[in-house]
């Protein structure tokens, strides 16, 4: 079966309408602190300019990698990837429509088939298999930027490809607020339901700075320097006070 046009232009709309961060994302830093139960763990967190992931001042090994992996499925939404790289080669078959408007469609070439459904403008299922795991993401609200739209409340059900038995349900809570011009993550909270235990998980980000850039930081440098010559020449000529520079 060859692409459906209207199948790949529907998804595409779809792929297109998420919001991600421009070619002039800065990168930030933040104050990170995860709350597991009766324990909390603090810390200190990159995501540069290049888009890497920084996770520091964490001793406890797997805390400090479960940060780092959160925040690189953020910085996985977040990248501007042009439709045709991530799926150019892909063949799109469009399904069904139900009495809500959902259309799906099957995503068929990359590394895994996916079947995901679309309202709209905007994802709201993809499933998945791999291996002996088949898993489902439902999205249940966004947030709509005005630049795009960020799943805020979704959930993902794995289930055991052979009996169909769930192995686990992950519930996803994000809270996004705008920094300069970005948005970005201050909390994420995890609910997981595994072997009849929930177990719920607080990622909480503070201090939220966009990093400046090199040559920004040498220009503001060299406006100082300017600023400093400019007032000690002035006050060679006449008797005034130089006011502290900070």
């Amino acid at each position: 079966m060859k692409t459906s046009n209207t199948a790949q232009e529907l998804f595409k709309t779809a792929y297109e309408n998420r919001y991600t961060w421009d070619e002039n994302f800065p990168g930030y830093s933040a104050n990170v602190e995860l709350i597991q139960g009766q324990e909390s763990y603090a810390g200190k967190i990159f995501i540069h300019r290049d888009l890497t992931v920084e996770v520091s001042e964490i001793s406890e090994k797997q805390i400090q990698e479960g940060i780092y992996i959160q925040l690189w499925d953020i910085v996985t939404h977040r990248k501007p990837t042009p439709f045709n790289e991530s799926h150019g080669k892909h063949e799109f078959i469009k399904g069904s429509t139900d009495d809500t408007q959902l259309i799906s469609i099957v995503v068929k070439g990359d590394s895994l088939d996916s079947a995901y459904k679309i309202r709209g403008r905007e994802i709201c299922q993809v499933t998945r298999v791999k291996g002996s795991t088949a898993f489902t993401i439902d999205t249940h609200e966004n947030l709509d930027t005005g630049e795009g739209y960020i799943a805020s409340r979704y959930d993902a059900v794995f289930r055991d490809v052979s009996t169909n038995e769930v192995q686990s349900i992950l519930k996803f809570e994000d809270t996004y607020k705008k920094i300069g011009k970005y948005y970005l993550m201050t909390k994420q909270v995890v609910q997981d339901s595994q072997d009849d235990k929930d177990t719920v998980t607080e990622f909480n980000y503070s201090n939220i700075r966009l990093l400046v850039p090199a040559m920004a930081c040498i220009g503001h440098i060299r406006s100082k320097l300017l600023m400093i010559f400019f007032l000690v020449s002035l006050s060679a000529c006449s008797p005034i006070s130089l006011p502290q520079l900070v």
